[in-house]
This record gives C-alpha cells, sequence and structure tokens, in this order.
C-alpha cells in the first residue's frame, strides 16, 4: 500500500489543487488521503486500481470539508458545487498561457472542472469518469462540452469540435 501511495501522490495532489485551487489544502488533502488509505487498506479489493480508490477517498474527503466548513461558517449545507473559490491560478504555473487556462479551469463549476481533471489530466476514459463520478456517461460528455465551449471562449481560441466529436463518438463504443 505504501509504494502504491508513493506512485499516486502526484496525481492525488493534482485533483486536490483543482479541487481546493489552493496548495495548503491540496497537500492537507493528500495527507488526509493517505492516512485514511492507510487506516483502510483492508477495505481496498486486490485487482482494482489503486489510483481510482485514492481519488475516491480524496474527493470524499473535499466534500466532507467543504460541509464542515459551511456549516462551521453558520451557513446550513450547501451544494459543494458552489462552494469554490480559486485563488493562486498565475502561482501554479510560470507560464502565462499554462497559467491563464489552469485559471479559467479553475473558475469553472466544482463538477465540469473536476471532469476536466479526471478525462484529460488524469486520462480517464468517459466511462471510468462516469463510474468515479457516478454519473450517466452522457453527463460526462456534456460536462466536457460545456467546459470546452467555456474555455475556448475565455481563451478566445475556437473549440476543436472534430477532434471532440471524434473523441466522444469513439468514447461510446
Amino acid at each position: 500500500m505504501r509504494d502504491g501511495l508513493a506512485t499516486h501522490l502526484a496525481a492525488l495532489w493534482r485533483y486536490g489543487l483543482v479541487l481546493s485551487g489552493n496548495r495548503d489544502v491540496a497537500e492537507d488533502l493528500v495527507q488526509a488521503t493517505c492516512l485514511r488509505a492507510l487506516e483502510r487498506r483492508s477495505q481496498f479489493q486486490p485487482g482494482t486500481r489503486l489510483d481510482r480508490w485514492l481519488f475516491s477517498i480524496l474527493h470524499s474527503i473535499w466534500i466532507n470539508e467543504v460541509r464542515a466548513r459551511v456549516v462551521r461558517q453558520g451557513a446550513g449545507f450547501v451544494d459543494a458545487e458552489l462552494a469554490l473559490v480559486v485563488d493562486g491560478g498565475r502561482e501554479i504555473e510560470t507560464n502565462i498561457l499554462a497559467s491563464q487556462m489552469l485559471t479559467e479551469i479553475g473558475r469553472l463549476p466544482e463538477a465540469q472542472r473536476e471532469t476536466v481533471l479526471l478525462v484529460y489530466a488524469e486520462g480517464y476514459s468517459y466511462r471510468e469518469a462516469a463510474d468515479h463520478l457516478n454519473v450517466p456517461i452522457g453527463t460526462i460528455m456534456s460536462r466536457l462540452a460545456v467546459a470546452r465551449e467555456k474555455l475556448a471562449q475565455a481563451t478566445g481560441d475556437r473549440p476543436a469540435k472534430e477532434e471532440d466529436e471524434t473523441r466522444d463518438r469513439d468514447e461510446r463504443r
């Protein structure tokens, strides 16, 4: 388990950063994820993908933290999709274009941002992302289409529709 954790630390940190928008919070999420994974290693099913299990743990910790923070602030319960504020997009990358793109991704609603990360950064298939997020594959495709359009508008580019349509068609198979 420890060796497996070590190989996935960078991906966990990226996922934590996408969810929280803050480097320190991302590091805390990774640490909490590693601790929980070690404590509950008996729950891991051999033969399944460790990275998917770790991403699920991190996501659960994040959602619990968002809900707890809102309750502590006296605001009651909130939909996690509305609970993110990104701060520090320019600190993420020194490259101006990369920084701009990461900032724009950070402005996406959490569901779209998370889907973009899973499919484009972590290489999940549409089916794997749908299973991980417990949504239909069509929802993944819709989130990505909307996210691509928003990112294209924000950066002044036109989305590569042919390439996206080909990928969407291939993913449905």
